[in-house]
């Protein structure tokens, strides 16, 4: 684990609150939509027909020019910005006056968390304080930059956690003892809610219980991180009178206390055995794993033991001999151990990150989606994971690590429209 303590200060504080560019009351549940990276075209397209002002035609603004257009063109980018001020110049999205920060809460299900809105400090975010453990594509970082340039803000807001903290979680709990400003139900159900908090006694705590962190974590969104860096570099590189204060040097963040946040498993399907039969396959299993048939779907229920779907039927795989105690923090991970002592020395998938031979399934899609691919007969077999600990992920983020791609789902998503943080 790398020594926090040795790290230079970032510049700017942690985080900061910001005039927020929010839905008036009255258009927010048409305005609050999905994040743009979990449709497709054709999908959001649909979800917003009928909606004029639903957010999805900045997120995706592909769905109002022609099908089939590539959703990278330049004139997809310039729609973005064209519905972004037609939207604003329609008083539907509004300017708050003075600096806040906000509270966010999402419930899905009997799961609830509530979380933060702040701007992240990009100097922060670059002296890894707002940490990362994650790879990020140069081609999904070149959209959000377009996206980002294009519509003048941080619209897809980052999900980070931190430490439990009381006076955070006394400043949170104030707050939505009063109605919302708006509250709106999406896909699924969930139901997103979002308070201002303007108080400047409230702002100065908020901003002191970050500082005394030190660090927060980025769950979700490491393409919009690594975006909003590049665009402060552009921004800056174009401004002679660049102070280090202006709104391109913060990113648009959502921080959850680790406690509330849920980590689902990420499965994975593989679609040959590597030309052995189902039989075979066993039989060399056999050799590293206690193979235990289930009458039911093999959810796992601790760390280092896996379900397995094979030919119509459920295993219970665990380890004869348990991994050494001394590797490193990903090497130790449930996703890695699986790749390490089974997907590559029986299955040989190599980089799972381009072998066409390998698919991921989020868990919140459930264990029969596993019987589902593998019936179809496109894959041949599944397996179930454990999902990936807070704990775990704090350990490869400090180690300034990277964990093996689709090692974790969370669950839910943050909508995108609730609040916008503008470049200027």
């Amino acid at each position: 684990m790398s020594d926090q303590s040795s790290r230079p200060a970032a510049p700017q504080p942690l985080v900061r609150p910001f005039t927020g560019l929010r839905p008036t009351p009255q258009h927010a549940a048409e305005v609050a939509a999905p994040p743009y990276d979990v449709l497709d075209s054709d999908e959001a397209r649909a979800l917003a027909f009928g909606k004029r002002w639903s957010f999805l035609h900045i997120s995706k603004p592909e769905i109002d020019l022609p099908p089939g257009i590539d959703s990278h063109a330049p004139e997809v980018y310039a729609m973005a910005g064209t519905n972004m001020r037609a939207i604003i110049a329609a008083d539907v999205l509004r300017r708050d006056e003075i600096p806040a920060y906000y509270i966010y809460r999402v419930q899905m299900g009997d799961h609830v968390q509530t979380g933060i809105v702040a701007s992240g400090s990009v100097d922060a975010y670059e002296a890894n304080l707002i940490r990362r453990h994650e790879h990020t594509r140069p081609d999904k970082e070149d959209d959000r930059v377009a996206q980002i340039l294009a519509v003048e803000a941080h619209t897809g807001p980052v999900f980070c956690f931190h430490a439990p903290h009381p006076a955070l979680a006394r400043i949170t709990a104030a707050a939505t003892k009063s109605a919302p400003a708006y509250s709106v139900t999406g896909p699924g159900g969930s139901v997103h809610s979002l308070w201002e908090v303007t108080d400047p006694t409230d702002i100065y705590a908020i901003g002191e219980g970050f500082a005394e962190q030190g660090v927060i974590y980025i769950a979700d969104g490491h393409h919009r991180s690594a975006a909003a860096a590049r665009v402060r570099a552009e921004l800056r590189k174009a401004n002679p009178n660049h102070t280090g204060v202006e709104h391109y040097n913060y990113f648009l963040i959502v921080s959850f206390p680790g406690d509330e946040v849920r980590i689902y498993d990420y499965n994975r399907v593989v679609r040959d055995l590597n030309g052995m039969t189902a039989e075979q396959f066993l039989v060399r299993l056999a050799r590293d794993f206690t193979v235990t048939p289930a009458n039911a779907a093999a959810k796992p229920t601790i760390a280092r033991t896996f379900g397995m779907y094979l030919a119509g039927k459920w295993y219970a795989l665990a380890f004869k001999q348990q991994p050494a105690a001394d590797l490193s923090a990903v090497e130790r991970l449930d996703v890695s151990l699986l790749s390490t002592r089974l997907l590559e020395p029986m299955l040989a998938i190599g980089d799972p990150r381009v072998d066409p031979r390998i698919d991921f399934i989020g868990g919140i899609r459930g264990m029969a989606e596993l019987e589902k691919r593998v019936d179809s007969g496109q894959w041949a077999v599944a397996f179930a994971l454990y999902p990936t600990s807070i704990a775990d992920l704090k350990a490869v983020a400090d180690a300034e690590a990277v964990m093996p791609p689709k090692s974790t789902w969370f669950e839910p998503k943050l909508a995108d429209g609730m609040v916008s943080l503008p470049l200027e």
